[in-house]
């Protein structure tokens, strides 16, 4: 199965919502280590003796689940969320209009991978979209661990192929996690070696992972479980370096191969007829489409026509303007195209104005708080967006997760240990939030006259030319970087604010290949990214916040290198029961927003939705996913209907 994480196509802007939650996203079995490593301890299905480890009494497990029960036993005939009796056929296509792409290999930071171009490869445990923190074998018949759970052995099913139909051995399993520990993302790189000790091939089928014994408990089997697999003879064969950019991927065991890759204009994934992995439980009712088509545009607008014209035939709406104002073409008007808002009960992206702490003038947060001040959502949302979307305070928006008023009870316990390493309004104020400006004025006076107050406290006072200069007389530079151009209505009003209090505000729209370009290289002032969060969040908080995630990972855009953040994330990785994570991760909620390093945005509680009506899904759909690619299929007759009228 591609997995719920596709319901990060739920987007609520254009190029960054889109670079926040695909990009990132849609590296699935990137979001798989992040997501899965967060989840770790296991339920037991069956103990006994074994001598596969050599170590006496294991633990032999299929599925596991962080806290609490398993939703689905072992004798479950299919997810409850799908149409076990979906019929599979036809094509889901969609568009993508930011950039191109050079490369069908998502796991180097060398070009630009391909949309989905994960889509090839499996891992041992997948998850479901209507459980939070369980996990159930998919390439593991079953999986073995001691009571420290100090190592883990997983099994593979004995029909496990690849797509070119070799056999899956466990030599692939350990070539993967070896490859990707030492030649794979810096995120990869980074990360793999603070859990994993090592690992070793037990038999053909067989593969053991030692953990490192400081590595807490419930981010391990999973860590391991969630790492893709590869053949390690399509690597062999291709003559490149890992970290090399290719347009002809590595073979997986997934169920789409490469059908077509035409640079610029489109990518095509096809359904692999010999596909191992047809009538498991856990993928019944999924992967319906005989293909997956991804048409690329030059910028969304004229993604927005393809659609209008039939090029392409499932949308998901990012603009708020497109949403409001454009639905009205002759497709919808004569019932053709179905337009809905479905439910999305998962945590907000997190999309926020990203500032470079790197840079010496973002340094004092006062005026990191100065310059989010300026930044007038009420008005934006009011006149922009049609009153459409919900301002974002917290991390973990849209969940029981964030933190509120001042801390007490078992988040203050959770804290007072680092009380001389953390601002003083951590604890003497209520959790950050930037206060709501006038609606009906671009520029609010009364934030003005606070941030100037905050500018002038750390040190920028206004120069004879209205600018602000520090006392070298350097004014305060602010740059923008933006590669779309229906961002820019949301900039400029911003620039102008802050120009008004005497900040060199400016926008510079770049194309997409700069901006990637630029924010790798750490090289901005401020740019739109996201920090999207688990529901039982661990490893993957080191690669957002932690200081080596400064350095060495994509996710810390801001460049966030705090000593006590460090020890507070180990007190969430640590948590090895419910009560221990909940206020853990209120506590550092706190925590990161009182640094004032982003300017929050917005988010959606719906996803906007447009298609041809022939494409189907279960009602209800699951909480935590839109899950278009994976369990909704196509009606025949519907799409015949449409194409007798000439609809498509």
């Amino acid at each position: 199965m591609i997995g719920p994480k596709t319901a990060a196509l739920s987007l609520t802007s254009t190029r960054a919502a889109e670079k926040g939650r695909l990009l990132s996203a849609l590296t699935l079995a990137t979001l798989l280590w992040f997501g899965l490593a967060a989840i770790a301890l296991a339920q037991d299905t069956e103990a006994g003796d074994t001598d596969a480890g050599g170590d006496g009494e294991l633990t032999v497990a299929s599925a596991i689940a962080t806290f609490g029960e398993l939703k689905y036993g072992e004798d479950f005939e299919h997810l409850d969320y799908v149409n076990p009796d979906a019929p599979q056929g036809g094509e889901m296509s969609f568009s993508w209009a930011s950039g191109g792409f050079d490369s069908i290999h998502p796991y180097t930071n060398q070009g630009r991978a391909a949309v989905l171009s994960s889509i090839f490869f499996e891992s041992m445990l997948t998850n479901t979209a209507d459980e939070i923190g369980s996990s159930y074998c998919l390439l593991c018949e079953s999986f073995a661990y001691p009571e420290d759970r100090s190592y883990v052995i997983f099994t593979l099913r004995d029909n496990v192929t690849f797509s070119d139909g070799t056999p899956m051995t466990a030599d692939d399993v350990l070539f993967s996690y070896e490859i990707l520990r030492d030649e794979g993302l810096p995120s990869f790189r980074a990360s793999i070696p603070r859990t994993i000790a090592g690992a070793e091939v037990v038999d053909e089928r067989s593969v053991r992972f030692d953990f490192n014994p400081e590595a807490p408990l419930r981010i391990r089997i999973q860590s391991a479980g969630g790492l893709p697999v590869f053949s390690r003879a399509s690597h062999e064969a291709s003559g490149l370096d890992f970290d090399e950019a290719r347009l002809e991927p590595l073979i997986g065991s997934g169920p789409y191969t490469l059908g077509e890759a035409v640079s610029g204009q489109r990518v095509v994934y096809t359904r692999n007829r010999d596909y191992w992995g047809d009538g498991l439980p856990i993928n019944v009712g999924q992967n319906n489409f005989d293909s997956i088509r991804i048409e690329y545009y030059g910028d969304s607008v004229a993604a927005f026509e393809g659609f209008t014209a039939g090029n392409y035939h499932f949308r998901q709406e990012s603009s708020s303007v497109t949403w409001a104002n454009s639905y009205d073409f002759p497709a919808l008007d004569r019932g053709d195209v179905v337009r809905e808002e479905l439910p999305d009960g998962t945590i907000a992206s997190g999309q926020s104005f990203v500032i470079n702490l790197r840079r010496e003038k973002f340094q004092d947060a006062r005026v990191r708080e100065a310059i989010a001040l300026m930044f007038n959502f009420e008005w934006t949302d009011e006149t922009l967006f049609y009153g459409l979307y919900s301002p974002i305070d917290s991390f973990w928006e849209n969940t029981d997760l964030e933190a509120s008023g001042l801390p007490e009870g078992a988040e203050l316990a959770v804290l007072e240990p680092f009380r001389d390493g953390l601002r003083p309004e951590v604890f003497d104020e209520p959790a950050f939030a930037t206060p709501p400006s006038n609606p009906s004025s671009a520029f609010d006076r009364r934030q003005a006259v606070r941030a100037v107050r905050l500018l002038e406290e750390a040190g920028w006072v206004p120069g004879n030319d209205g600018l602000v200069r520090n006392a070298d007389g350097e004014t305060l530079e602010v740059e923008f970087l933006n590669a779309s151009p229906l961002f820019d209505r949301i900039i400029n009003p911003y620039v102008q604010n802050l120009r008004n209090i005497g900040v060199d505000a400016r926008l510079n729209r770049i194309d997409d290949a700069q901006l990637s370009e630029r924010q790798r290289n750490a090289d901005f002032d401020i740019v739109t990214d996201h920090f999207p969060m688990t529901y039982e969040p661990s490893s993957s908080l080191r690669q957002y916040f932690g200081s080596l995630g400064a350095d060495e990972s994509l996710f810390n855009v801001m460049g966030l290198a705090d000593p006590t953040i460090d020890e507070l994330i180990e007190v969430v990785i640590s948590a090895e029961t419910q009560e221990e994570l909940e206020p853990a991760v209120r506590a550092l909620d706190r925590v990161l927003r009182w640094e004032r390093f982003r300017v929050p945005q917005w988010f959606n509680a719906n996803s906007w939705v447009a298609y041809y009506d022939y494409y189907r899904y279960p009602d209800p759909l699951p909480p935590y996913s839109l899950g278009f690619l994976d369990f909704w299929w196509v009606d025949p007759e519907a799409q015949q209907a449409l194409r007798d009228r000439g609809a498509i």
